[in-house]
């Protein structure tokens, strides 16, 4: 499983990328574990609201977004971390994922996607020998 990076989160803040790096504020922060029969994805969005968000497959592609509701309200900040703007963070899915099986649940601020693998599939994983 990968997923797309932008430049920000790749920390080329450059005077020219400072668009990018305020940009990735509004992305919701992801984790992600595996564990014996599925990837977990943990989406971290507090403060927004279940039925706004949106996970789809198309192809090999999970997308994960959310839209805040029209009339969102925008206070002029004094100091701004955090924002519970819309987003959409793109992940590429391998062939051992059963994309049939995909759930998700909004619990406590976190958007929880499990992602099963089809059992059998697992990829292989080996060590490369650097010289």
């Amino acid at each position: 499983m990968n997923y797309y990076q932008s430049s920000a989160a790749k920390g080329n803040y450059g005077y020219r990328n400072r668009h990018l790096y305020v940009r990735s504020m509004e992305r919701a922060a992801v984790n992600v574990y595996k564990t014996d029969s599925s990837y977990e994805m943990l989406v971290f969005a507090p403060g927004r609201i279940r039925e706004h968000f949106n996970v789809e497959v198309k192809g090999n592609e999970l997308i994960v977004s959310y839209t805040p509701p029209e009339g969102f309200q925008r206070p002029e900040w004094i100091k701004r971390e955090y924002s519970r703007g819309g987003f959409v963070r793109t992940f590429t899915l391998d062939d051992t994922i059963d994309t049939t099986a995909i759930s998700a649940k909004y619990v406590d601020g976190v958007l929880q996607v499990s992602l099963p693998v089809i059992p059998g599939k697992e990829t292989v994983q080996h060590n490369i020998v650097i010289s």
